[in-house]
Parts: C-alpha cells; sequence; structure tokens
C-alpha cells in the first residue's frame, strides 16, 4: 500500500474533453459544463470529430498561478491535433503528458502532438507495462491487437519517458497520478479478454497493472478524478484516491468506466450501488462505459450525471 500523499488544494479545475465516443453539438450547457459554441455559419467550419478513444486537457488553477497537462491522445493519429484546432486549445501551453495505459485508443495522437508541440524534454508519465504488445480475445474468437506507443518514435521527439509504478505529482505538486491502484473490491475484476505477447507467446494480462488515474484537490469540494477507462474498476480507484490523499470526499469523476458488453454488464448494478454509497455531486461517464451503463448511471444519479461530448469544457470551482 502507498503512503498518503499530501495534495494541496486547487481554485479552479478546467477539463476539456478534447477526444471520446460521442460529440453532440446541441446539448445544453450552464455554469460549470461549456459547450462546443456554436455560430451562425457553423456549418461552414471545420467539425469536431468523435471516435473510439480518449483524450482530456487538464488545467489547475491554484494562487493566480496556472498550468496543463495532457491525459491521454486518443485513438487516430490526427482526431486530437484536428479537434484541438477546432477548439483553439494551443498544446504549447502544456507541461506534461500522462498516459493513462498502454492501450491504442488511449496513445494513438501521441506523436502528433508531442511533434507539434516541438519542446524538447516535455515529461510523458506511464507504467512501465503499457508498453506490453497486448490482444483482446473474444468470446466469438474474434480478436484485436493492441500494439504499446513506440518508444523510438517518442525518443526521436525529444519526449522524457518517465515510468513509475507508484503514485506521482505533477504540476507542482497540485495534480496526483495514482500510479498501479490496489484491487480491494471482490467484483472487479480486471480485463479476463486481455493477453499480453510475452518471450512465452500470448499469456493472460487480465488486470491491467498499467491503469492509472489522475486526482485532483478542489478547494472545499474534495476530490476531483479522471480515469480513461477504469480498467482497475472505477470503485477501486476512487477508493485509492481515498486513500492516498486521506480525502474522503469525491466530488466528481471523469472518464470511462468500461461497463460495455457482456463480460462487464453483469457488474452494472453493484457498481452503481458503490457509487451511489460514494455519493459524487458531479459524473461525467465516457468513452467505454457503454450504453445500458450510461443510461442506468443517469437514471440512479440523475442530479450528478452529465452528458459527455467532445469538445465539453467542465469547470470545477
Amino acid at each position: 500500500m502507498s503512503e498518503q500523499v499530501t495534495l494541496p488544494p486547487v481554485d479552479t479545475i478546467d477539463v476539456t474533453i478534447l477526444v471520446d465516443n460521442s460529440v453532440d453539438v446541441l446539448l445544453p450547457g450552464n455554469e460549470m459544463v461549456q459547450r462546443a459554441p456554436l455560430a451562425i455559419n457553423w456549418t461552414e467550419r471545420e467539425q469536431l470529430i468523435a471516435e473510439h478513444g480518449y483524450a482530456l486537457l487538464l488545467t489547475v488553477v491554484r494562487n493566480g498561478w496556472r498550468a496543463s497537462l495532457l491525459y491521454d491522445a486518443g485513438l487516430g493519429r490526427s482526431t486530437l491535433l484536428h479537434n484541438m484546432d477546432v477548439l483553439e486549445v494551443r498544446p504549447a501551453d502544456l507541461r506534461a503528458i500522462v498516459l493513462s495505459h498502454g492501450h491504442a485508443d488511449h496513445h494513438g495522437g501521441l506523436e502528433g502532438v508531442v511533434r507539434r508541440l516541438g519542446k524538447r524534454g516535455l515529461p510523458l508519465l506511464l507504467h512501465p507495462d503499457a508498453w506490453r504488445y497486448r490482444r483482446i480475445v473474444f468470446p466469438t474468437g474474434t480478436e484485436i491487437h493492441m500494439p504499446p506507443p513506440s518508444q523510438a518514435d517518442l525518443d526521436r521527439e525529444g519526449v522524457t519517458i518517465i515510468e513509475e509504478r507508484g503514485p506521482s505529482l505533477l504540476l507542482d505538486g497540485t495534480v496526483l497520478v495514482t500510479g498501479q491502484v490496489e484491487r480491494v473490491t471482490d467484483f472487479e475484476k480486471g480485463f479476463p479478454l486481455q493477453q499480453a505477447r510475452t518471450d512465452h507467446g500470448w499469456e493472460p494480462d487480465i488486470w491491467v497493472w498499467d491503469d492509472q488515474a489522475i486526482v485532483c484537490h478542489l478547494k472545499n469540494r474534495g476530490l476531483v478524478v479522471l480515469s480513461s477507462c477504469s480498467h482497475a474498476g472505477v470503485i477501486n480507484i476512487l477508493q485509492h484516491a481515498r486513500r492516498l490523499t486521506g480525502i474522503e470526499t469525491v466530488y466528481a469523476f471523469v472518464g470511462g468506466l468500461h461497463l460495455s458488453g457482456a463480460v462487464f454488464e453483469p457488474i452494472i448494478p453493484r457498481t452503481i450501488a458503490e457509487l451511489q454509497a460514494i455519493g459524487p455531486s458531479v459524473i461525467v461517464p465516457g468513452h467505454c462505459t457503454g450504453w445500458r451503463a450510461t443510461h442506468e448511471l443517469a437514471r440512479a444519479l440523475p442530479a450528478a450525471y452529465i452528458q459527455t461530448s467532445v469538445g465539453t469544457t467542465l469547470h470545477f470551482a
């Protein structure tokens, strides 16, 4: 078990959804939920792209000091940069990149964004297992391969690769990366369909130990937790964040819960019951959560639920 981390409170947290599985330009916004702007000539503009991938821009402000990092990079080589251009997000403002895990739908745009930055020495934080070459074998026999990021390409672009299994602090200590998440629940069993290629051939790799989340402490509110896929289990992740920080209140969760498909749908009721007990004020499920789980979450947590969409900025204050 990791030692407790001191996570200072920040004044505001902005989370912009740069890549996700859906985009809806007609969703209403409010003071907290800022949707991508529409204009009279919107049909003549470049449009935001949705895909099976995920990427978030995180910006924290503390005592007038402001800093940003990128959490994942989507699947397509150009999707992230395209959406950043449409939203007029400037990658030069980034101080670091965090990779949630090594699956291809989270690192596809890495090379493009670091090349655009042109900044030698940009930190890229990941778990060592993110370099594993994996495949997903479905009950039907269909398989999809998940190549890891190209370390050679990243080295060529001058990225500073930081491998950590344990927790790390970024952006002057205001952002916690959980590192490897402790598994304590009896129903979140990793990714049973996954295998990794080793020197001995394909072997089961169900626990996805490289799965890591991001945690911030919002002043007078509690924890804001970002988790792209939650292969460790969303309840494990939230409990781990509480243990690491010593802060019990989870104010917001943004990310994927990986409850899509026949393997994971049976744990939807238990997951929702545990989430109701934790009681986040805001939940923004996206990416791999799945349509059934998303609808159940909206029904079970109506006051907290916010519909995801590419281009949305969540302003927590």
